[in-house]
């Protein structure tokens, strides 16, 4: 699968996509994440990105046509692609959502900043709009990090469990349980002892799987 993004911080990405198992998972081909600068898509000498909004307003303004210009050359000619756009009015992404963007061959992410962005780019060039939580950011490049680790973990191979995956991934969800490890006994600075309950430690495995399907939630 390929990651698209354009930004016009595309530096903001260097560390986060080289590390752990995203940056192994991009050395065994299993995905691909491409940072575009937005600049390398306008037409004029200052490569101008924003302008002040109709009507007035507090700040500036992303243009449609650099933004147009570079989805164009971007998209590829794959039935599998959908381009995003993120932003607080989006729809919510969810683990449901991640299931569904798992199946793409490409997505193309449009990461917003200062006031926001002209708002025909949602209406006529995103096939969604789409937003990680009830808050205020400076721009989409944190969620479109979200969205793609979200989605990774879903490619066959990356995490390397497939066949817990197929176990515990479900109905475009995921299922969630408490999990402890040593030591068995933690006494804290209070002198308060905190134990693992006795089903995990005695190896009855039925008993195990009873109190995980007990204690979990379907995470959508």
């Amino acid at each position: 699968m390929k990651f698209d993004i354009i930004t016009i911080f595309p530096h903001i990405f260097d560390s986060y996509f080289e590390e752990s198992i995203l940056k192994r998972a991009q050395e065994k081909n299993l995905l691909e994440i491409c940072i575009h600068n937005l600049r390398d898509w306008t037409d004029d000498p200052h490569k101008t990105v924003d302008d002040s909004p109709f009507g007035g307003g507090l700040g500036m303004v992303m243009k449609i046509a650099p933004i147009y210009r570079a989805v164009q050359e971007l998209k590829a000619k794959r039935a599998r692609s959908k381009i995003i756009l993120f932003t607080p009015r989006g729809k919510k992404f969810n683990q449901r959502k991640a299931h569904e963007f798992s199946k793409l061959d490409q997505l193309i992410m449009i990461c917003g900043r200062y006031e926001g962005v002209d708002e025909r780019v949602g209406k006529y060039i995103a096939d969604e709009q789409i937003s990680i939580g009830d808050y205020d950011l400076m721009g989409g490049e944190l969620p479109a990090m979200v969205v793609v680790e979200t989605v990774a973990r879903l490619i066959p191979g990356v995490i390397g469990k497939e066949e817990f995956l197929k176990e515990h991934v479900k109905e475009g969800g995921f299922v969630e349980y408490p999990q402890y490890t040593r030591p068995e006994v933690f006494i804290d600075a209070q002198g308060k002892t905190r134990t693992v309950p006795k089903v995990l430690l005695s190896g009855n495995h039925g008993k195990i799987e009873e109190w995980h399907r007990k204690h979990g939630k379907l995470i959508r």
